[in-house]
């Protein structure tokens, strides 16, 4: 059962040339750090602030364009962009090294975070990065199948939503994504408004990277290799297809890592599955001599 929390006002950090982040914190000890995926931010990772601050130094951010921050539009937005505001954030609150713990697009950050400021991180937890040019790596009978699903994923998906950005129609970009990892055409129409409303919320990440930057950067796998720190991937076995072969080419690439399934779960297995991903995540820590506080 998950442990209902009230979301906290967020403080800001100002960490580069007019760029600030919101985030909140809690706890004390170790820095462990949750980063939100697409068309998210940090109130995602509410139900988790509460009993991990009763371990660590919870912290919890949006994303550079995602609410509640308002920052100005710059061209070359990406997931590295974000990796590199992260290192900055950390930096700035004084943190020293810590763990990060990110959901999709915050995993595919943790991962470029861990390339590019190896010096940050302790540990990092890995719930399904869309590292999709992974696709393009794969080895054996799955190379076929990964190239295939890279070209569909560009055609079908990342194509028609930097046309439709590129008019500045969310609805249709956002549609096309729904469509395309549901494999619904009516997805979208068919969210609740209140749903649609907070999905719109956190939609000007899209504004900004379909029209002048890139939503799946490539990732070196020679570079994954070198990550020496231990990792945790979390999976869902009922997700979309293509991040179970991403997925799958990690726990090949990353030298020290585990790997958990969750049979049942889709790719929203922080909310399906709050206090397993939880525990799994403290057992991980525990096991490879993550300090907590006293």
């Amino acid at each position: 059962m998950a442990i209902a929390t009230t979301v906290q006002s967020p403080k800001v950090a100002d960490i580069c040339e007019g760029i600030q982040l919101n985030y909140v914190e809690s706890g004390s000890g170790t820095p462990v750090i949750f980063v939100h995926g697409s068309l998210s931010d940090y109130t995602y990772w509410q139900g988790q602030m509460e009993p991990f601050a009763a371990q660590y130094h919870a912290i919890a951010y949006s994303r550079r364009y995602n609410f509640p921050n308002k920052n100005p539009e710059r061209t070359g937005y990406s997931a590295i962009t974000d990796a590199d505001d992260l290192a900055k954030l950390v930096r700035a609150l004084g943190m020293g090294k810590i763990v990060v713990v990110g959901h999709s697009y915050g995993a595919f950050t943790a991962l470029f975070l861990a390339i590019r400021h190896p010096e940050l991180v302790l540990a990092m937890v890995l719930a399904e990065p869309p590292a999709v040019s992974l696709l393009n790596h794969l080895s054996g009978e799955r190379a076929a199948t990964g190239k295939a699903m890279f070209h569909d994923i560009q055609t079908r998906m990342v194509s028609p939503m930097k046309a439709a950005f590129a008019k500045g129609d969310r609805n249709a970009g956002i549609g096309v994504f729904m469509g395309y990892v549901f494999n619904d055409p009516d997805a979208w129409s068919k969210m609740s408004q209140a749903s649609r409303d907070e999905t719109l919320r956190d939609a000007h990440e899209w504004d900004v990277m379909m029209t002048t930057g890139t939503l799946f950067p490539e990732i070196d796998p020679a570079s994954i290799h070198k990550i020496s720190i231990p990792v945790l991937l979390l999976s869902g076995g009922k997700s979309y297809p293509f991040l179970g072969l991403i997925d799958e080419r990690l726990t090949q690439l990353l030298p020290a890592n585990q790997h958990i399934v969750f049979p049942d779960s889709g790719h929203q297995m922080w909310l399906l599955y709050p206090d397993l991903c939880r525990s799994s995540v403290e057992t991980f820590l525990q096991r490879n001599g993550v300090v907590r506080h006293s």
